[in-house]
C-alpha cells in the first residue's frame, strides 16, 4: 500500500551526483487580468468591465471596439481606466502587444488616486505585455513601477506577487543580484509567498549562497510541503552542500508526493546519479 506521508515528514524529506545548476522555475503566463478587487465600484461600472472582458475571450475586435465606445462615454477616473484595461486586454488576444502596453499604462495612469492596487495591476500588466514582445528593459521600470505602488498601498501580498514577478524578469536580464534584492523585497511583504522562498532558494544556489539557500528552502518547505519543486531544489541544494543522504530523500520525496510530474523525472535522473556504483 502507498505510503502517506504527513505534511510535517514531507516537509522533513524536501530539505534533507552534483547536478547541473538549474534556472529559476519558469516564467509564469506572461499576462494575467489582475481586475481590481479592493475598492467598491459601481454596478454599471462593474457591470460594463466585466461584460467587456468577457468579449475579450469570445470576440477581441467587438471587445476593442466597445472599449473605445466606453472611452467616449467614461465619465470618471475609474471609468477611464477600467476601458482602457479592457482595451488592453483585446489588444493582446489581437496579437498587437505593443498597442496592448500602451493602454495599460494608459489605464494605470489614469486609476483613480485612492486605488494605488488598481494602478499597481495595470502598471505590471503594462511589463508583461513588454515582457510578450520581448522588450525586456522596457517592462523593468514598468513592473518595478508596479511593486513598488503595491509596498505604497500596503498590499502586501499583491506586492510580494509583483516584486516575484520582477525577479523573474531581472533573472532574465542577467541582473541576479537586483533579482535577489527583489525577492528580499516579496519575502518581507508577504512572508507567507511560498513562491517566493523557492525563487529565493534557487538563486541563493545558484550564486553559490548555500547556507541562505538552505534556510530559505526550508522555509518553501513549510509553507507548501507538498510541491515538487520545492522537494527538487532542496535535493540539489543538498547535493551541492554535500549531504547526499538528504539530497536522495529530498528526490525521493518528490517521486512520492508528484509521481507523474516533470519534477518526478528529473529527480529521478538525479537519483540514478546518486546510486551510480563509484568506477573503481
Amino acid at each position: 500500500m502507498t505510503n502517506l506521508l504527513t505534511p510535517l515528514a514531507l516537509m522533513l524529506m524536501q530539505v534533507g551526483l552534483n547536478p547541473a545548476a538549474g534556472g529559476m522555475p519558469g516564467v509564469p503566463e506572461e499576462l494575467r487580468d489582475r481586475p481590481p478587487r479592493e475598492r467598491a465600484e459601481t454596478n454599471s461600472e462593474a457591470s460594463a468591465l466585466t461584460k467587456c472582458l468577457q468579449q475579450t475571450n469570445s470576440d477581441p475586435q467587438r471587445a476593442l471596439d466597445t472599449a473605445q465606445r466606453w472611452r467616449e462615454t467614461a465619465d470618471s477616473d475609474l471609468g477611464l481606466a477600467q476601458s482602457a484595461h479592457c482595451l488592453g486586454l483585446a489588444m493582446v488576444k489581437l496579437g498587437r502587444m505593443n498597442e496592448a502596453r500602451q493602454a495599460f499604462e494608459l489605464a494605470s495612469a489614469e486609476a483613480p488616486a485612492d486605488n494605488l492596487a488598481y494602478s499597481a495591476r495595470l502598471a505590471a500588466m503594462a511589463g508583461n505585455a513588454a515582457v510578450a514582445e520581448g522588450e525586456i528593459e522596457a517592462a523593468l521600470p514598468l513592473l518595478d513601477r508596479a511593486g513598488g505602488m503595491a509596498l505604497a498601498a500596503e498590499e502586501g501580498p499583491l506586492a510580494a506577487s509583483l516584486r516575484v514577478d520582477l525577479a523573474r524578469i531581472l533573472v532574465r536580464a542577467d541582473r541576479q543580484e537586483d533579482a535577489a534584492a527583489a525577492l528580499a523585497e516579496a519575502r518581507e511583504a508577504d512572508e507567507r509567498n511560498a513562491e517566493a522562498w523557492l525563487l529565493s532558494a534557487t538563486l541563493s544556489r545558484r550564486l553559490q549562497r548555500l547556507g541562505e539557500a538552505q534556510s530559505q528552502i526550508e522555509r518553501a518547505a513549510l509553507l507548501d510541503p507538498r510541491n515538487p519543486q520545492v522537494g527538487l531544489e532542496a535535493g540539489v541544494i543538498a547535493a551541492m552542500s554535500g549531504r547526499e543522504a538528504d539530497a536522495i530523500a529530498s528526490f525521493s520525496s518528490v517521486l512520492e508526493v508528484a509521481p507523474d510530474s516533470p519534477e518526478a523525472q528529473r529527480a529521478q535522473g538525479y537519483l540514478d546519479q546518486l546510486r551510480k556504483p563509484s568506477p573503481e
